[in-house]
């Protein structure tokens, strides 16, 4: 194990129904390969998220359906849980924002700032429903942009310039929910006064050093036009405000998204308080060279790269009025914030509602998940947007998977188990053997370096550029016609099986579950890429009950590195590693979405 600390930081999925693939396009794969890489090189990675639960939209489902909020939270909790195990990624700790923890956190937060004079009070004007007399939150109001004139903007951003906005500020306001005009309103609320860290944000952003050019700029013009953003809330369902004459009131609450954020914080308080060592997070989040990975799609920049780094500034007593650290001490603020661009459906927007969609459950229910994380790290909108086809992940599951990856695995074992029923004794070296474990042995450099530097796809590309070369070496030295000579053909097979190896253990972070398969079909025995679990657990502090994902992530015997295959070790026949698909699949999938419509 080397001392780097890595945070993985992923995106909160919210719980107001099952997440579909263009979610873990954003979130879930990439901050999944980027940390089992870290892993397998030996760094210590604390990899932490939960499901986000308070708000609006969980509310609104919960009325539509005639339960609770925590009901609805609970249900979406459990399913996501599930399908997100399903996917293999390998969180320390993916939890919740209802926890007795996380809302001790927020409010500590949120009093940090507070004395730090970065909070304020003041007056403004609020949204209400004319027909429930209930607080519209800024996300739930549509109408045109005051400065671009587009027509969707909405209450708290525009997405077609980017620029933030009071709902108050939007031409021709309606709700979303029921299309009415709201009803602006008197009301008290706190604010963070975003402009009091023009300077300090500025500074921090000054800093990054590799960000994505889409992410950074984007961060960097935010800076251009800060105000302050309410804290508060009108609304009964979240943290509450940990203040006199506003702890006990049922009508408010701290913003779901600036409790969200605290989330990467509280899970990491979590998941030490877990593991028996309660300060145990404070490697990954004080230690001065520790690293925090920030995963998400881009609709979610400006919290990332603005809004937390803002809270965690003013609580360090770091932002342009200073002040001094909070009771939890100084706090690490993000090294790079990755987001992905946005994945679309056959041309279309992912959209629940009108039913352009495929959730995460549905797919693991018909294709494997290896075939879905290999599709979105080598084909998925890591820097622009990008389309998902059927036919597409047909060719790649059946080109790239089965007739490239697998085949090279089946034949190889195949023919060494046939002929030796181990992994041969090599004979003397050929220069076509040198330079194809040279190949492979030579790959973990480029292809490490690319994945540190979330250049997923290009690392995918480069693996498989590999395996193309093993697949060439077999095909050139034929050792099917080596019979005469069995010494060269039990090279032959030796360094195929070697290459095979080191080509396994390059494409474990985007293939654990088949990375598992070929250790096993090379004779390797015990976990090599672990899976994540969910348990069962109560909350530390209330005592309900809920699941969690975590894992015994740094058991695997999976290092970064080519490791010798030892002669004489036992091969069985071996059985297919991947699925091939019929191709009437891309008739059924578009049938099925179209009889969604």
């Amino acid at each position: 194990m080397s001392d780097r600390h890595i945070l993985t930081a992923v995106a909160w999925p919210y719980a107001n129904g099952p997440r579909h693939i263009g979610h873990v396009s954003g979130f879930g794969v990439p901050s999944d390969v980027f940390s089992r890489y870290h892993r397998m090189a030996g760094d210590r990675v604390l990899m932490v998220s939960g499901t986000d639960e308070h708000g609006t939209p969980i509310t609104v489902a919960a009325d539509a359906e005639g339960v609770t909020p925590r009901e609805i939270a609970d249900r979406n909790n459990r399913v996501i849980v599930g399908d997100l195990q399903s996917l293999g990624l390998s969180y320390d700790l993916f939890t919740r924002t209802t926890t007795a923890n996380h809302a001790a956190i927020s409010q500590e937060i949120f009093l940090g700032l507070l004395k730090n004079g970065y909070v304020f009070p003041r007056t403004t004007l609020g949204a209400i429903s004319p027909s429930t007399g209930r607080t519209l939150p800024d996300r739930y109001i549509e109408g045109t942009c005051p400065i671009c004139g587009y027509d969707g903007a909405r209450g708290d951003q525009c997405d077609n310039c980017g620029n933030q906005l009071d709902p108050v500020d939007l031409i021709n306001p309606r709700s979303r929910i029921n299309g009415e005009t709201p009803k602006f309103v008197e009301e008290e609320h706190y604010f963070l006064d975003l402009p009091a860290f023009t300077r300090s944000l500025g500074d921090w952003l000054d800093s990054r050093k590799g960000w994505r050019p889409n992410v950074l700029n984007f961060a960097k013009n935010l800076l251009t036009d800060l105000k302050p953003r309410s804290y508060t809330r009108d609304i009964d369902w979240g943290v509450p405000v940990p203040l006199d004459g506003w702890r006990d009131r049922p009508d408010k609450r701290i913003y779901v998204w600036f409790d969200a954020v605290v989330g990467y914080l509280s899970a990491s308080i979590e998941w030490a308080r877990r593991s028996g060592d309660d300060d145990a997070w404070r490697q990954w989040w004080q230690t001065p060279d520790a690293d925090a990975y920030y995963f998400m799609g881009k609709d979610n920049i400006v919290f990332h790269a603005e809004i937390w780094p803002a809270q965690l500034l003013g609580y360090n007593g770091e932002g342009d009025k200073g002040g001094t650290a909070g009771s939890l001490g100084r706090l690490n603020l993000p090294t790079e914030v990755v987001s992905s661009e946005f994945l679309t459906m056959e041309g279309r927007k992912f959209s629940s509602s009108r039913q352009v969609v495929i959730y995460v459950r549905d797919f693991l229910a018909r294709y494997d998940a290896d075939a879905l994380r290999y599709f979105i790290a080598a084909a998925g909108p890591e820097s622009q947007d990008t389309d998902f086809t059927w036919a597409e992940f047909l060719r790649r599951n059946n080109d790239e998977l089965v007739a490239g990856w697998g085949n090279l695995v089946n034949r190889t074992v195949s023919m060494a188990a046939k002929n030796v029923g181990a992994v041969p004794t090599p004979g003397e070296l050929t220069d076509a053997d040198r330079a194809l474990l040279s190949a492979t042995q030579g790959a973990f450099g480029p292809v490490g370096e690319l994945l540190s530097r979330n250049r997923q796809k290009a690392a995918a590309t480069e693996a498989m550029r590999v395996v193309g070369e093993a697949n060439k070496y077999l095909s050139d030295q034929a050792p099917w016609k080596l019979k005469e000579d069995p010494a060269r053909r039990d090279t032959v097979l030796h360094t195929a099986l070697q290459a095979v190896s080191d080509c396994n253990t390059l494409l474990t972070p985007f293939l654990p579950h088949s990375a598992q398969k070929v250790h096993e079909l090379l004779g390797g025995t015990g976990v090599w890429s672990p899976a994540p679990r969910i348990e069962e657990v109560t909350d530390l502090d209330d005592g309900s009950p809920y699941p969690i994902i975590t894992g015994d992530h740094g058991d695997g015997q999976a290092v970064w590195a080519s490791r010798p295959l030892p002669p004489g070790t036992p091969l069985s026949p071996p059985t297919p590693v991947f699925k091939k698909l019929d191709e009437s699949i891309v008739e059924e999938e578009l049938r099925r979405l179209e009889g969604d419509q």
